[in-house]
């Protein structure tokens, strides 16, 4: 009796046993992942606002998902967190990723990205303004890498700067600039901004 069953629940305990090291294997890659973004984004920039609403010079609005304020100027990063193969260029509309799992299309995201560089620019005339599409670890781009799509590692190689004190002097040159950004935001989105201040 036993034995019957134990071996009427062998196939649910492996089922079981697999699903935990999934999730289990799945959690530590996202978090892993997220410590990687959130160091490096922290190493490059002296400041950072992310969720910015600001106006699009048009008479409209556009959001930023993150607005860093760095050695080289103001930084503009929109994620992806795409898994796969990431066929795509400059000049593609729409960039199709392929994974084991799943294909997927999605619009070239670097249209948006100078839209919301030029509304920056916009507001801060005088300061460098870049824009990156951060894709994360998982994504490959077998073809080339658009122009401005970087991964974490080349993220820090252009934006990070080894001359801490040459790096303050930028920073409070760019000061005045960031006021500006920050005052600009639209409506009561001022108030709910999260602000990663280095002190």
């Amino acid at each position: 009796m036993d034995e019957l069953f134990t071996a009427a629940n062998t196939p649910w305990f492996l089922g079981t046993a697999v699903l935990v090291l999934l999730l289990g294997w799945y959690l530590y890659r996202r978090n892993r992942g997220g410590s990687r973004l959130k160091r490096i984004l922290g190493e490059i920039s002296h400041d950072r606002i992310d969720g910015l609403l600001i106006p699009n010079g048009d008479d409209g609005e556009i959001q930023i998902d993150h607005l860093l304020l760095t050695s080289q100027g103001l930084l503009i990063v929109d994620i992806k967190d795409a898994t796969g193969t990431v066929f795509g260029s400059d000049k593609m509309q729409e960039w199709t990723v392929i994974s084991k799992e799943r294909r997927f299309t999605f619009s070239n995201p670097q249209a948006a990205l100078y839209d919301r560089i030029a509304a920056v620019r916009h507001i801060v005339r005088q300061v460098p303004v870049a824009g990156r599409i951060l894709f994360l670890d998982g994504a490959e781009f077998t073809k080339g890498v658009p122009s401005l799509v970087s991964d974490l590692d080349q993220l820090l190689g252009e934006f990070g700067e080894a001359d801490k004190s040459a790096a303050k002097f930028k920073i409070e040159a760019f000061k005045p600039h960031w006021d500006l950004i920050r005052k600009a935001a639209l409506g009561t989105q001022v108030d709910q901004m999260y602000s990663h201040r280095k002190k």
